[in-house]
């Protein structure tokens, strides 16, 4: 599982140093990406092109990996990120499941946000 672990931090990465090089490496042709907040990419050209078009916009700060759970093709990983887009600063926790491939590449990833600050309405 350490392979998958650093195609992961590979990956992060390439957002916070705004590389998208490495992209062809670690997803397959027919890649699907559905982002937190709505947006889908089918295929790595289209994610390349995401991938290039916000970083014109904004810059990635931090994105740091909490916690990896594996389980047969799968990879859940639990982050927390923070970035600047267009002025605005946001940040939220999240979840990625990663589908992979027989050869470790990325076939399928679902991010999913949990907004910060959390509140306690029952306290």
């Amino acid at each position: 599982m350490i392979g998958r672990e650093q195609i992961i931090k590979k990956y992060f990465e390439a957002w916070l140093i705004k590389n998208g090089q490495i992209l062809k490496d670690i997803f397959t042709e027919r890649t699907v990406y559905s982002e937190c907040y709505g947006p889908e990419y089918n295929g790595i050209e289209v994610v390349k092109r995401w991938f290039e078009d916000w970083n014109k916009h904004g810059t990635v700060l931090l994105w740091n990996i909490k916690q990896f759970i594996h389980q047969g093709n799968m990879t859940a990983v639990e982050w927390y990120f923070k970035c600047e887009y267009e002025g605005s600063i946001e940040e939220f926790n999240g979840v990625s499941l990663i589908e992979y491939d027989k050869t470790n590449h990325i076939v399928s990833l679902k991010e999913f946000q949990s907004k910060i600050p959390h509140y306690y309405p029952y306290t």
